[in-house]
């Protein structure tokens, strides 16, 4: 009977954690789209309160945490997991190449692996891991470039890059202190969006200041707004990403952790620049190459490499 239902909860843990990545790589579709009239600012702010509304009417009760300390790993994870990483991640977009930031982002899961063993000391870093993880990332280089060789790297989109991989981590971190303390996925990922959407607003007010870049704008120009919104794939865009890509995905993606394991789970994130590419094929009509079907090949095999450690020893 236990054995069942471990066996279910383990399914279950998959099929969340799939279906997030899946929606997790059209993302990048819908946010290139969004920037060519919203600020990276504007895109986050928008996509996490609409997210945030959603959850609150699933969710229209108040749940305080279980001590006031609890509070920070909700302000925590919504400034690491939210704030920075959706920020950063956006920025660099606009800096570098997509495929530059597909990679880098996707090496969240060694971060992850690294920050469990420090702070959680969890043993998740072994040679099967190392392999699994050079495995994905050469998949991954493959597929993001897609047999094309691209101009020189952009420091400053990839470091920006960096810092949202490793940003991810901390949220994970957080994630998992959240989940071990039994709070439920819907109010708690809400708890953790209105964490983020207050980490946002000295970005915002910073801006009306002079200070910062265009990345920071946020308009309240009447024409501006009734302009950008005139447009229905800037609807759809942000439905998406408020909708399903937050405020589903980031609670499917809790309730993945809580049956899988932090580290097990993240380390499908590798598969998001396949899904990328591959939606980008249909939806952009852009080709894929030999090279880029080898790289997919190539990523699964990591992901499955990375994913037999994690069956070895329990996450």
């Amino acid at each position: 009977m236990l054995k069942t239902f471990n066996r279910n909860r383990t399914i279950t843990g998959i099929v969340l954690a799939l279906i997030s990545i899946f929606f997790w790589g059209i993302t990048f579709v819908c946010t290139k789209y969004l920037l060519r009239t919203f600020s990276s600012l504007e895109v986050l702010i928008f996509r996490f309160f609409l997210a945030y509304c959603i959850l609150w009417c699933i969710y229209p009760h108040p749940y305080p945490s279980q001590k006031k300390k609890h509070e920070l790993l909700f302000a925590f994870a919504g400034l690491f997991g939210v704030t920075v990483y959706q920020f950063m991640e956006n920025i660099a977009i606009e800096y570098t190449s997509a495929s530059n930031v597909s990679i880098i982002v996707s090496i969240c899961p060694i971060f992850t692996a690294v920050i469990a063993q420090i702070f959680l000391h969890e043993k998740h870093l072994s040679f099967k891991f190392f392999a699994g993880f050079a495995l994905a990332i050469w998949g991954i280089a493959l597929v993001s470039f897609n047999g094309k060789i691209t101009s020189g790297l952009n420091p400053k989109g990839d470091v920006l890059a960096l810092i949202a991989s490793v940003s991810w981590g901390f949220y994970s971190l957080f994630m998992s202190k959240i989940n071990e303390l039994g709070y439920s996925s819907v109010p708690a990922t809400r708890k953790i969006f209105f964490y983020a959407l207050l980490f946002m607003l000295p970005i915002a007010f910073a801006r009306f200041f002079g200070i910062g870049t265009a990345s920071m704008d946020v308009s309240l120009s009447l024409k501006l707004n009734a302009l950008r919104f005139s447009d229905p794939l800037n609807w759809f865009g942000l439905l998406f990403l408020g909708i399903l890509a937050s405020g589903f995905c980031f609670v499917a993606w809790s309730i993945a952790c809580r049956f899988l394991g932090t580290v097990r789970t993240t380390v499908g994130l590798y598969l998001i620049p396949v899904v990328t590419i591959t939606v980008a094929f249909f939806a952009l009509h852009e080709p894929i190459t030999v090279m880029g079907s080898i790289g997919a090949a190539l990523t699964i095999t990591g992901l499955f490499v990375s994913e037999w450690k994690a069956k070895t020893k329990s996450s």
